[in-house]
Order: C-alpha cells, then sequence, then structure tokens
C-alpha cells in the first residue's frame, strides 16, 4: 500500500489527522516531502544516509508524519498521525532511516523507525470502515518485521544546491 494522509482526525486516540494506507496508484493524497530531522538544516539535494533521522511531510496538508504513545485504533499498536503546522512540529516528527549500504537508495525497500519510541512505521491488514473505508491502518510496530518495509514509487529529483559539488551525490538518488 501507500502511505497515505488526508484532514480526516482520529475519532479517538490523539485526535490528530489519521495516516493510513491506500492502494491505489493515483491518490494524490499519497505524497510526501522528506525533510531532515525537527530543527535540522537540510540542503536540498543531499542524499539521505542510512541512519539518518528526517521527517517526512504531507504534501497536502503539511503536517509531519508522527507517533506518541497513544493505542491505534484497529490494532491496539501505537498510533502513526500526521501532527504540526506548513511543516513546523515538533521532535516526535522524527524517524531515522533504517537500510542497508551508506545512503537510502530509491530502488530499496527502508525501514522508518521512530526516533523517540523506536517502533517501526508498519502496515498489517486492518481496515477502517467509515468515513475512510477499506483503507489500512498504518501503526506502529515494536518488532522488525516484513510489514514495516517501504519503498519510494513516484518522486521528484531535486538538483542539489550550488553549494555542494555534485560528485559526492549518489546518482540514484
Amino acid at each position: 500500500v501507500r502511505l497515505h494522509s488526508h484532514d480526516v482526525r482520529y475519532g479517538s486516540g490523539s485526535g490528530q489527522q489519521s495516516v493510513t494506507g491506500v492502494a491505489a496508484a493515483d491518490d494524490g493524497s499519497s505524497y510526501w516531502r522528506v525533510r531532515g530531522r525537527t530543527a535540522a538544516v537540510c540542503q536540498r539535494g543531499t542524499p539521505v544516509r542510512c541512519g539518518q533521522a528526517i521527517r517526512l511531510t504531507h504534501l497536502g496538508t503539511g503536517r509531519n508524519l508522527h507517533s506518541h504513545r497513544f493505542t491505534s485504533p484497529l490494532s491496539g499498536n501505537q498510533e502513526v498521525s500526521a501532527f504540526g503546522e506548513a511543516g513546523e512540529g515538533d521532535y516526535l516528527d522524527d524517524w531515522t532511516v533504517v537500510c542497508s549500504g551508506t545512503y537510502w537508495v530509491r530502488e530499496d525497500e527502508v525501514r522508518f523507525q521512530h526516533a523517540s519510541t523506536d517502533v517501526f512505521l508498519s502496515v498489517t491488514g486492518e481496515q477502517y470502515g467509515r468515513p475512510i473505508q477499506g483503507q489500512k491502518e498504518v501503526h506502529g510496530m515494536a518488532a522488525s518485521s516484513q510489514n514495516n518495509y517501504w519503498k519510494v514509487m513516484e518522486g521528484i529529483f531535486m538538483q542539489p544546491s550550488e553549494a555542494f559539488p555534485t560528485e559526492q551525490y549518489h546518482a540514484e538518488l
């Protein structure tokens, strides 16, 4: 599924904007911007290192992928929500990129581990009813498994800033 969000709030737990998984490949609410961790400067075009903390900002609403110690509504795992305004949130928006090698390569699967609570961004099989019928619950799981691998499906290449020599960049990113 694709990581999705929209301005529909959870009816329990935090009451923040819900984050779900959808199967549709043409879903405009499944685009996220990769940014530096909270309060960090991250120059455009800089490759993302395995082990680096990042934020994922939802393009449609400007809220960051977020987690905290609320229980997710369907599975009873840890709730994942979208939080903040215009890309500004707090330290609970930081996720560590877990991958092999030096950099996060577009074609490779990665995991995202919440920097504060150590859960992995996951999706299993639980599906919502109204008002987001058929969408799958995205939640945080304590253990790594096949349910928490993610892969970039579409994207826009951002030219590195002129301040950085191009030869230090990994070609696939």
